[in-house]
């Protein structure tokens, strides 16, 4: 089965995918293209699914570079494919053709990034916590160090949880209100004591308030199309036993 891949104009001229689960190997819960070394499906199926995805990138698959991701704001700058252990970090940059960055998602965002101009890309994986840590501008910053200029940069997010599935306590939203009372504008009332956050425009918000030149959304959200995409919290909700990876990659 061919992959299925969302790409953006915006990031034209940069090799890139926001792969969706369609046309992998994995079956059961992790059905389709779960590229997650870290969930509990067979090793065997995952390696195939990243040689698949590889080879739609047009690299080896030692050439398409992941990380440990840990939540954090921590950039990697990559020149090669990485040893093991791989480093722990939640994003990367390079300046290296033929290097495809990938992070894995499944709810959190996964944000593709661009100078075309300055022949410099970066991947970040941010959830509420990397992304309220800094993830997106430390790989701005990142990505200057390269060579790129702020304004030139591209950033589009990919696949992540919308507001209406994104249901929160009380003290998630304190925890984003202590860190700037303006954050106020990215909840709405749930039932009761919930909030729904919108994790894609606090995304948005932080990546024009760092002066990128475009920032943009897909629009696709994980939770709410099973047939597509892998989701962390539908899995929880649905009491399954473990949950795919999605993978999102771009190059030089």
């Amino acid at each position: 089965m061919t992959l299925d891949a969302i790409t953006s104009p915006a990031l034209e001229g940069a090799a890139h995918g926001f792969f969706t689960r369609r046309g992998g190997v994995s079956s059961g819960v992790y059905a389709g293209l779960n590229c997650g070394g870290g969930s509990g499906d067979q090793n065997e199926a995952v390696a195939l699914n990243r040689a698949r995805v590889a080879k739609a990138m047009g690299v080896g698959p030692e050439e398409l570079v992941t990380v440990h991701q840990t939540h954090s704001a921590d950039v990697v700058t990559v020149t090669g494919p990485l040893g093991q252990p791989r480093p722990e970090a939640d994003a990367m940059v390079t300046a290296t053709p033929g290097v495809a960055l990938a992070v894995l998602t499944a709810d959190c965002e996964p944000v593709l990034f661009a100078d075309r101009a300055g022949g410099v890309v970066g991947a970040a994986h941010a959830g509420w916590k990397g992304a309220l840590d800094g993830v997106l501008e430390a790989t701005l910053d990142a990505m200057e160090a390269l060579g790129a200029r702020r304004d030139r940069i591209v950033a589009v997010i990919g696949p992540t949880i919308s507001q209406p599935n994104y249901e929160v306590g009380p003290e998630f939203v304190a925890r984003f209100i202590i860190a700037n009372p303006d954050h106020a504008r990215f909840f709405k009332p749930g039932n009761g004591d919930r909030a729904l956050f919108d994790l894609p425009a606090f995304g948005l918000d932080r990546l024009h308030r760092a002066g990128v030149g475009h920032a943009e959304w897909t629009g696709d959200c994980t939770y709410g199309d099973a047939g597509r995409f892998f989701s962390y919290r539908r899995s929880v909700h649905r009491k399954e036993p473990d949950y795919g990876r999605l993978i999102s990659a771009i190059r030089l």
